[in-house]
């Protein structure tokens, strides 16, 4: 159709022009009746009839010829122009399609440089997270209060999922409670002495217990030199190590994996591998009751050797050992913040910090939770429990002595762990015999009793026996602008 109309523009000839019609119309109206005047007549009329066009169908041409050069520009392209268009059609979505992809690499790239940088902190014992700066006091209505427990509890743990907490007691059962409702989920059952045959569940005061990192496994250790291992999901009792000669008194699963460190008034520490149900090694060294174990994902561990007043790290490849000094007293618990920085209490009334590079503590509070006792006899309060958020510039302490004034401490570490300052504290009703933070930093799971987790030296009978979930408040973002303002 297009081809046609440009043949026909091409046989027009120069004369013809709009408005030449006159002529026609006169020869067409010639009164010559000869046949060859009329088929000359016939010849020129179509001659003028097929080359010149009126007005009206000029201007109608100029908008077909407009609309038809339209349709040579969209239509009239040979197959190689049109193969060529869809070429760069579809090279430019693959640009498009390219840069997007690289966008969320590089945002992917990003992320998981970031995940390895804090991993390499982490691992080198340099990552501190900021977080004590946003801490605020909770409310006492927010403070929750669990109670199941006949006597004293004297350990606890929190699931890595923070969902569950698990508590053990001087009545030796281990009970497991919903967080989210404070209900009892499950109860492993004490018996009494001489009944071990007979019994899957301790028989003596428990001391220690610990979770594995992904949640299978729990450990507890008690005072007839037994660790019994559980099904932590289903409660299910597993396996019972023998070997410790006396009351195991720390336990604690190595980050990521199912090797599990114990500690002994015996002064030994040993090694087992849970998945094998093996015994693998002893390490000696303290020269008095060791009272706690910590240890990370690094093949070593941390003990507190009590009155011997010493803190080792064991580094368990090497087969060797490093030996700290700093408290006066007996050095009753301890707690690793991270791979190279930990914390300690101890019945002089004080708490250290310390890294794993230097021999004497980097700060210690002496008489952190105070004194009580008559004018010039005053004695410092035992400081029995420890905690640590990991990575993170947060630790807790707890206190044993008197129920009016006994309480849980937040301190907040300095940078570089060079110094320990008091955030806020919140009132219990006992001895703090066990402390531990939440994974995900949002709660403080405190053990409370009547007696000293390892001895009964005295007991105080105003206070009761339960655990305190204490939650972790952050200041409203709001103030926080203020603040940064």
């Amino acid at each position: 159709m297009s081809s046609s109309f440009f043949i026909k523009k091409a046989d027009y000839p120069k004369t013809a022009k709009k408005g030449k019609n006159t002529p026609v119309a006169k020869r067409k109206n010639d009164g010559d009746s000869g046949d060859k005047s009329k088929g000359k007549a016939k010849k020129l009329n179509s001659k003028y009839n097929e080359e010149i066009s009126s007005d009206s169908e000029t201007e109608s041409s100029g908008v077909s010829k407009k609309r038809q050069s339209n349709a040579e520009i969209e239509y009239d392209e040979t197959p190689q122009e049109k193969k060529l268009r869809l070429a760069k059609v579809y090279l430019d979505q693959l640009k498009d399609e390219e840069e997007n992809k690289a966008e969320e690499e590089s945002f992917e790239t990003d992320l998981i440089a970031g995940r390895l940088q804090e991993e390499v902190l982490e691992q080198r014992g340099k990552l501190q997270r900021f977080i004590a700066k946003d801490l605020i006091p909770p409310d006492a209505s927010e403070i929750r209060v669990l109670r199941g427990h006949k006597l004293p509890i004297t350990c606890l743990v929190v699931s890595p999922d923070d969902k569950c907490i698990f508590s053990a007691s001087k009545d030796c059962s281990i009970i497991k409670w919903d967080v989210e409702s404070g209900k009892k989920l499950h109860t492993m059952a004490g018996g009494r002495k001489g009944t071990e045959d007979r019994h899957v569940g301790h028989t003596t005061h428990i001391l220690c217990m610990s979770i594995s990192s992904d949640g299978k496994y729990l450990a507890s250790g008690d005072m007839n030199k037994l660790i019994l291992i559980w099904e932590a999901e289903t409660c299910k009792h597993l396996y019972k190590f023998t070997g410790h000669k006396g009351p195991v008194s720390g336990l604690s699963f190595r980050k990521g994996s199912h090797d599990l460190y114990s500690c002994s008034h015996d002064r030994s520490v040993k090694v087992w591998n849970v998945d094998e149900n093996a015994y693998v090694e002893t390490l000696f060294g303290h020269q008095d009751a060791i009272t706690g174990l910590d240890c990370l994902s690094r093949e070593r561990c941390v003990t507190a050797g009590g009155r011997d007043r010493t803190v080792r790290v064991w580094k368990i490849a090497e087969e060797s050992q490093l030996v700290f000094h700093g408290h006066e007293g007996s050095i009753d618990c301890i707690q690793l913040i991270n791979e190279e920085h930990m914390i300690t209490g101890a019945d002089d009334g004080s708490v250290s910090l310390w890294s794993v590079n230097k021999k004497k503590p980097l700060s210690t509070v002496k008489r952190a939770h105070g004194c009580h006792g008559d004018a010039g006899l005053e004695q410092p309060h035992w400081v029995a429990a420890v905690a640590a958020l990991q990575n993170s510039d947060t630790v807790a302490s707890g206190a044993s002595g008197c129920s009016h004034n006994s309480k849980v401490q937040l301190w907040k570490c300095g940078q570089y762990y060079r110094g320990l300052e008091p955030l806020f504290s919140v009132p219990v009703s006992g001895f703090v015999n066990s402390l531990k933070f939440s994974s995900s930093g949002q709660f403080l799971v405190a053990g409370v009793g009547q007696e000293h987790r390892l001895g009964r030296w005295w007991r105080l009978k105003e206070a009761k026996n339960g655990i305190y979930i204490i939650p972790l408040k952050r200041k409203p973002q709001e103030e926080e602008a203020k603040l940064a303002e």
